[in-house]
């Protein structure tokens, strides 16, 4: 019988390999259905949402229902005849808006039928992935003052506190191995506690894992179980991410803004996840729903969420399945959250940010420092070559070496990763959008303020004929993260009655042919310009002798696409973004 079945499962093969010309498929999930019954594998489809052009909207309250609705309408549209076999066939499915796409555990013949819907454009295997690798350091019990952590010293957020910010109002999101709500640096900061008597789990609390992840024997359990209704961390590694985000108490200052709240979703079994319980994660931050995936609502979405792992090609992700995952972060962008990611831990050689979502242009994606202000020898390095997009990582560097936080059992303990680098900036937003709340949802404009107020850094290690002496680098980003700055600068920003947020610096017409206009009206002078392409070169500069509040350059560039700029003012003050040449 074995026999039969495996000559059967090949000759199916052979029959999708041979009849299904309107949809893709991963080579994993052939080589899944060579050896297996019955396969997990996610189907992609076609018709998607597209928010690339922006929302008709401003504030960040709006931009959660509109990208919301859209995504369910898409979804619920395009996916209705698979689904509608799937329940009739008793197949195992779930379904996701926050990218168009159904997860299904299902035998050959449905994979087959699948294979040929005109509606599908990608399938590909439910691949498991990993926890980002990160180096565990246990405390040694000392008498300690109660004095800020050096990376919080370091970017200056202890100066931000003294001018009474402290992330008051912002809601920071985090998804990982889980959290620990309970111990006392997170207790108080925890969206869902109300006080000492009452706690509400629901909308602040999701679990995405629901079986044992195949990288673990049936037998070996996991200490959190599944489908946890409280907050649970089997690992560690998302309680001390949190403490560094929002953690504080009476012994401990660890977190960069620790007046904010926080709310989570667990994505990992002990270290691995897969695409789906990601997606499943994402989903929920966008519209966070109860625990039975009942009553979603975009007003308890964060206002950013940190992503500390990564996806490798040895974890399953490649090109064929990058879209999933890059669709969720547009989207989740869209709809107002920013979107901070670590950029990995495999330098310190060049392109080595090669998993996602570090590597999409749309993650704010984050390189670690260590304590004398230089690059961690582990941080990840641009330029992203994997998917031959050339685009410049990391956006921006942070604290992550030997960085202190709180564990799942109150202890405490210094970690080493670009995982620990990402909490800094996160806890940056929150700072930010305390510091001017009119900065709410405006997702491109916070990382803009947080690249332009970085104290540049640079290094003799160029990548891919990018200097790294040039800002921004391969290495760095655009430096070292500054909150002070960061904060100064925020508050410098303004809404008109439509809730546009406005800026001192005007640049028009974007897109842009022949000429590009600069001006800083009545706020400066111009004394530094310069543009660069997405991949950080230099395409044109001007000298230090400027001294106009508007100036006009002709654009006769060979190049189109994105560039950036740089404009610096008489005071000193810089102000990046992006335009597009045509």
């Amino acid at each position: 019988m074995l026999r039969i079945h495996l000559i059967l499962s090949f000759f199916f093969l052979f029959l999708i390999h041979s009849q299904a010309q309107q949809v893709k498929i991963e080579d994993a999930v052939y080589d899944a259905f060579g050896s297996s019954k019955t396969v997990e594998y996610i189907v992609y489809m076609r018709d998607r949402a597209d928010f690339s052009q922006g929302v008709p909207v401003q504030k960040k309250s709006d931009k959660a229902n509109f990208v919301y609705r859209t995504l369910v309408q898409k979804a619920e549209k395009s996916q209705k005849e698979i689904i509608d076999y799937l329940k009739a066939n008793n197949i195992f499915f779930q379904s996701f808006y926050v990218t168009n796409a159904i997860l299904i555990r299902s035998d050959i013949q449905t994979f087959l039928w699948i294979s040929k819907r005109e509606e599908a454009e990608w399938i590909f295997y439910n691949q498991p992935i990993k926890l980002l690798q990160y180096d565990a350091e246990k405390e040694t019990a000392l008498p300690r003052e109660v004095e800020p952590e050096w990376g919080l010293k370091m970017i200056q957020a202890d100066s931000v506190w003294k001018m009474g910010i402290r992330g008051k109002n912002v809601v920071i999101g985090g998804q990982d191995t889980g959290f620990s709500w309970e111990v006392s640096p997170l207790k108080n900061k925890y969206r869902g506690y109300v006080d000492s008597t009452t706690t509400e789990h629901r909308f602040n609390w999701y679990d995405a894992i629901h079986e044992s992840n195949p990288n673990y024997p049936d037998s070996l359990l996991n200490p959190c179980g599944f489908n946890s209704l409280v907050p649970c961390d089997d690992n560690n590694h998302g309680t001390h991410t949190m403490g560094t985000m929002v953690g504080e108490d009476e012994e401990n200052k660890i977190g960069v803004a620790p007046e904010a709240q926080w709310i989570a979703c667990r994505n990992m079994d002990r270290g691995w996840g897969k695409p789906s319980t990601y997606l499943e994660c994402f989903e929920w931050f966008l519209a966070p729903f109860d625990e039975n995936k009942e009553n979603p609502d975009p007003s308890k979405a964060p206002h950013v969420i940190n992503n500390s792992w990564y996806c490798s090609e040895e974890e399953g992700c490649n090109l064929s399945n990058f879209y999933l995952m890059r669709d969720a972060v547009k989207n989740l962008k869209a709809s107002g959250v920013v979107v901070v990611v670590s950029a990995g831990n495999s330098g310190s050689n060049c392109s080595t940010v090669t998993g996602p979502p570090a590597i999409f242009a749309e993650s704010f994606s984050v390189g670690a420092t260590n304590q004398s202000d230089t690059i961690a020898g582990f941080s990840s390095r641009g330029l992203v070559t994997i998917d031959s997009s050339f685009v410049m990582k990391p956006n921006v560097s942070a604290p992550g070496a030997r960085v202190r936080s709180v564990l799942r059992n109150g202890e405490f303990a210094n970690f080493s990763g670009t995982s620990m680098a990402g909490p800094h900036v996160a806890g940056l937003v929150a700072l930010i959008i305390s510091a001017n709340p009119f900065l709410e949802g405006q997702v491109e404009l916070i990382e803009e303020i947080i690249m332009s107020t970085a104290d540049p850094k640079t290094t003799d290690q160029d990548c891919n004929d990018v200097s790294g002496m040039s800002v921004p680098n391969p290495v760095y980003g655009f430096g070292r993260i500054n909150a002070l700055a960061a904060v100064l600068k925020a508050q410098t920003y303004v809404s008109n009655t439509s809730n546009e947020i406005k800026s001192a610096l005007k640049v028009f017409p974007n897109p842009v042919r022949e000429e590009v206009t600069f001006s800083l009206g009545n706020y400066g002078i111009i004394t530094f310009l310069a543009l660069y392409n997405a991949e950080g070169r230099l395409l044109y500069q001007t000298g230090n002798d400027m001294g106009n509040r508007i100036i006009t350059i002709k654009t006769d560039l060979q190049y189109t696409g994105m560039c950036f700029y740089k404009v610096t003012d008489k005071t000193g003050d810089s102000y990046f973004g992006k335009i597009i040449k045509q």
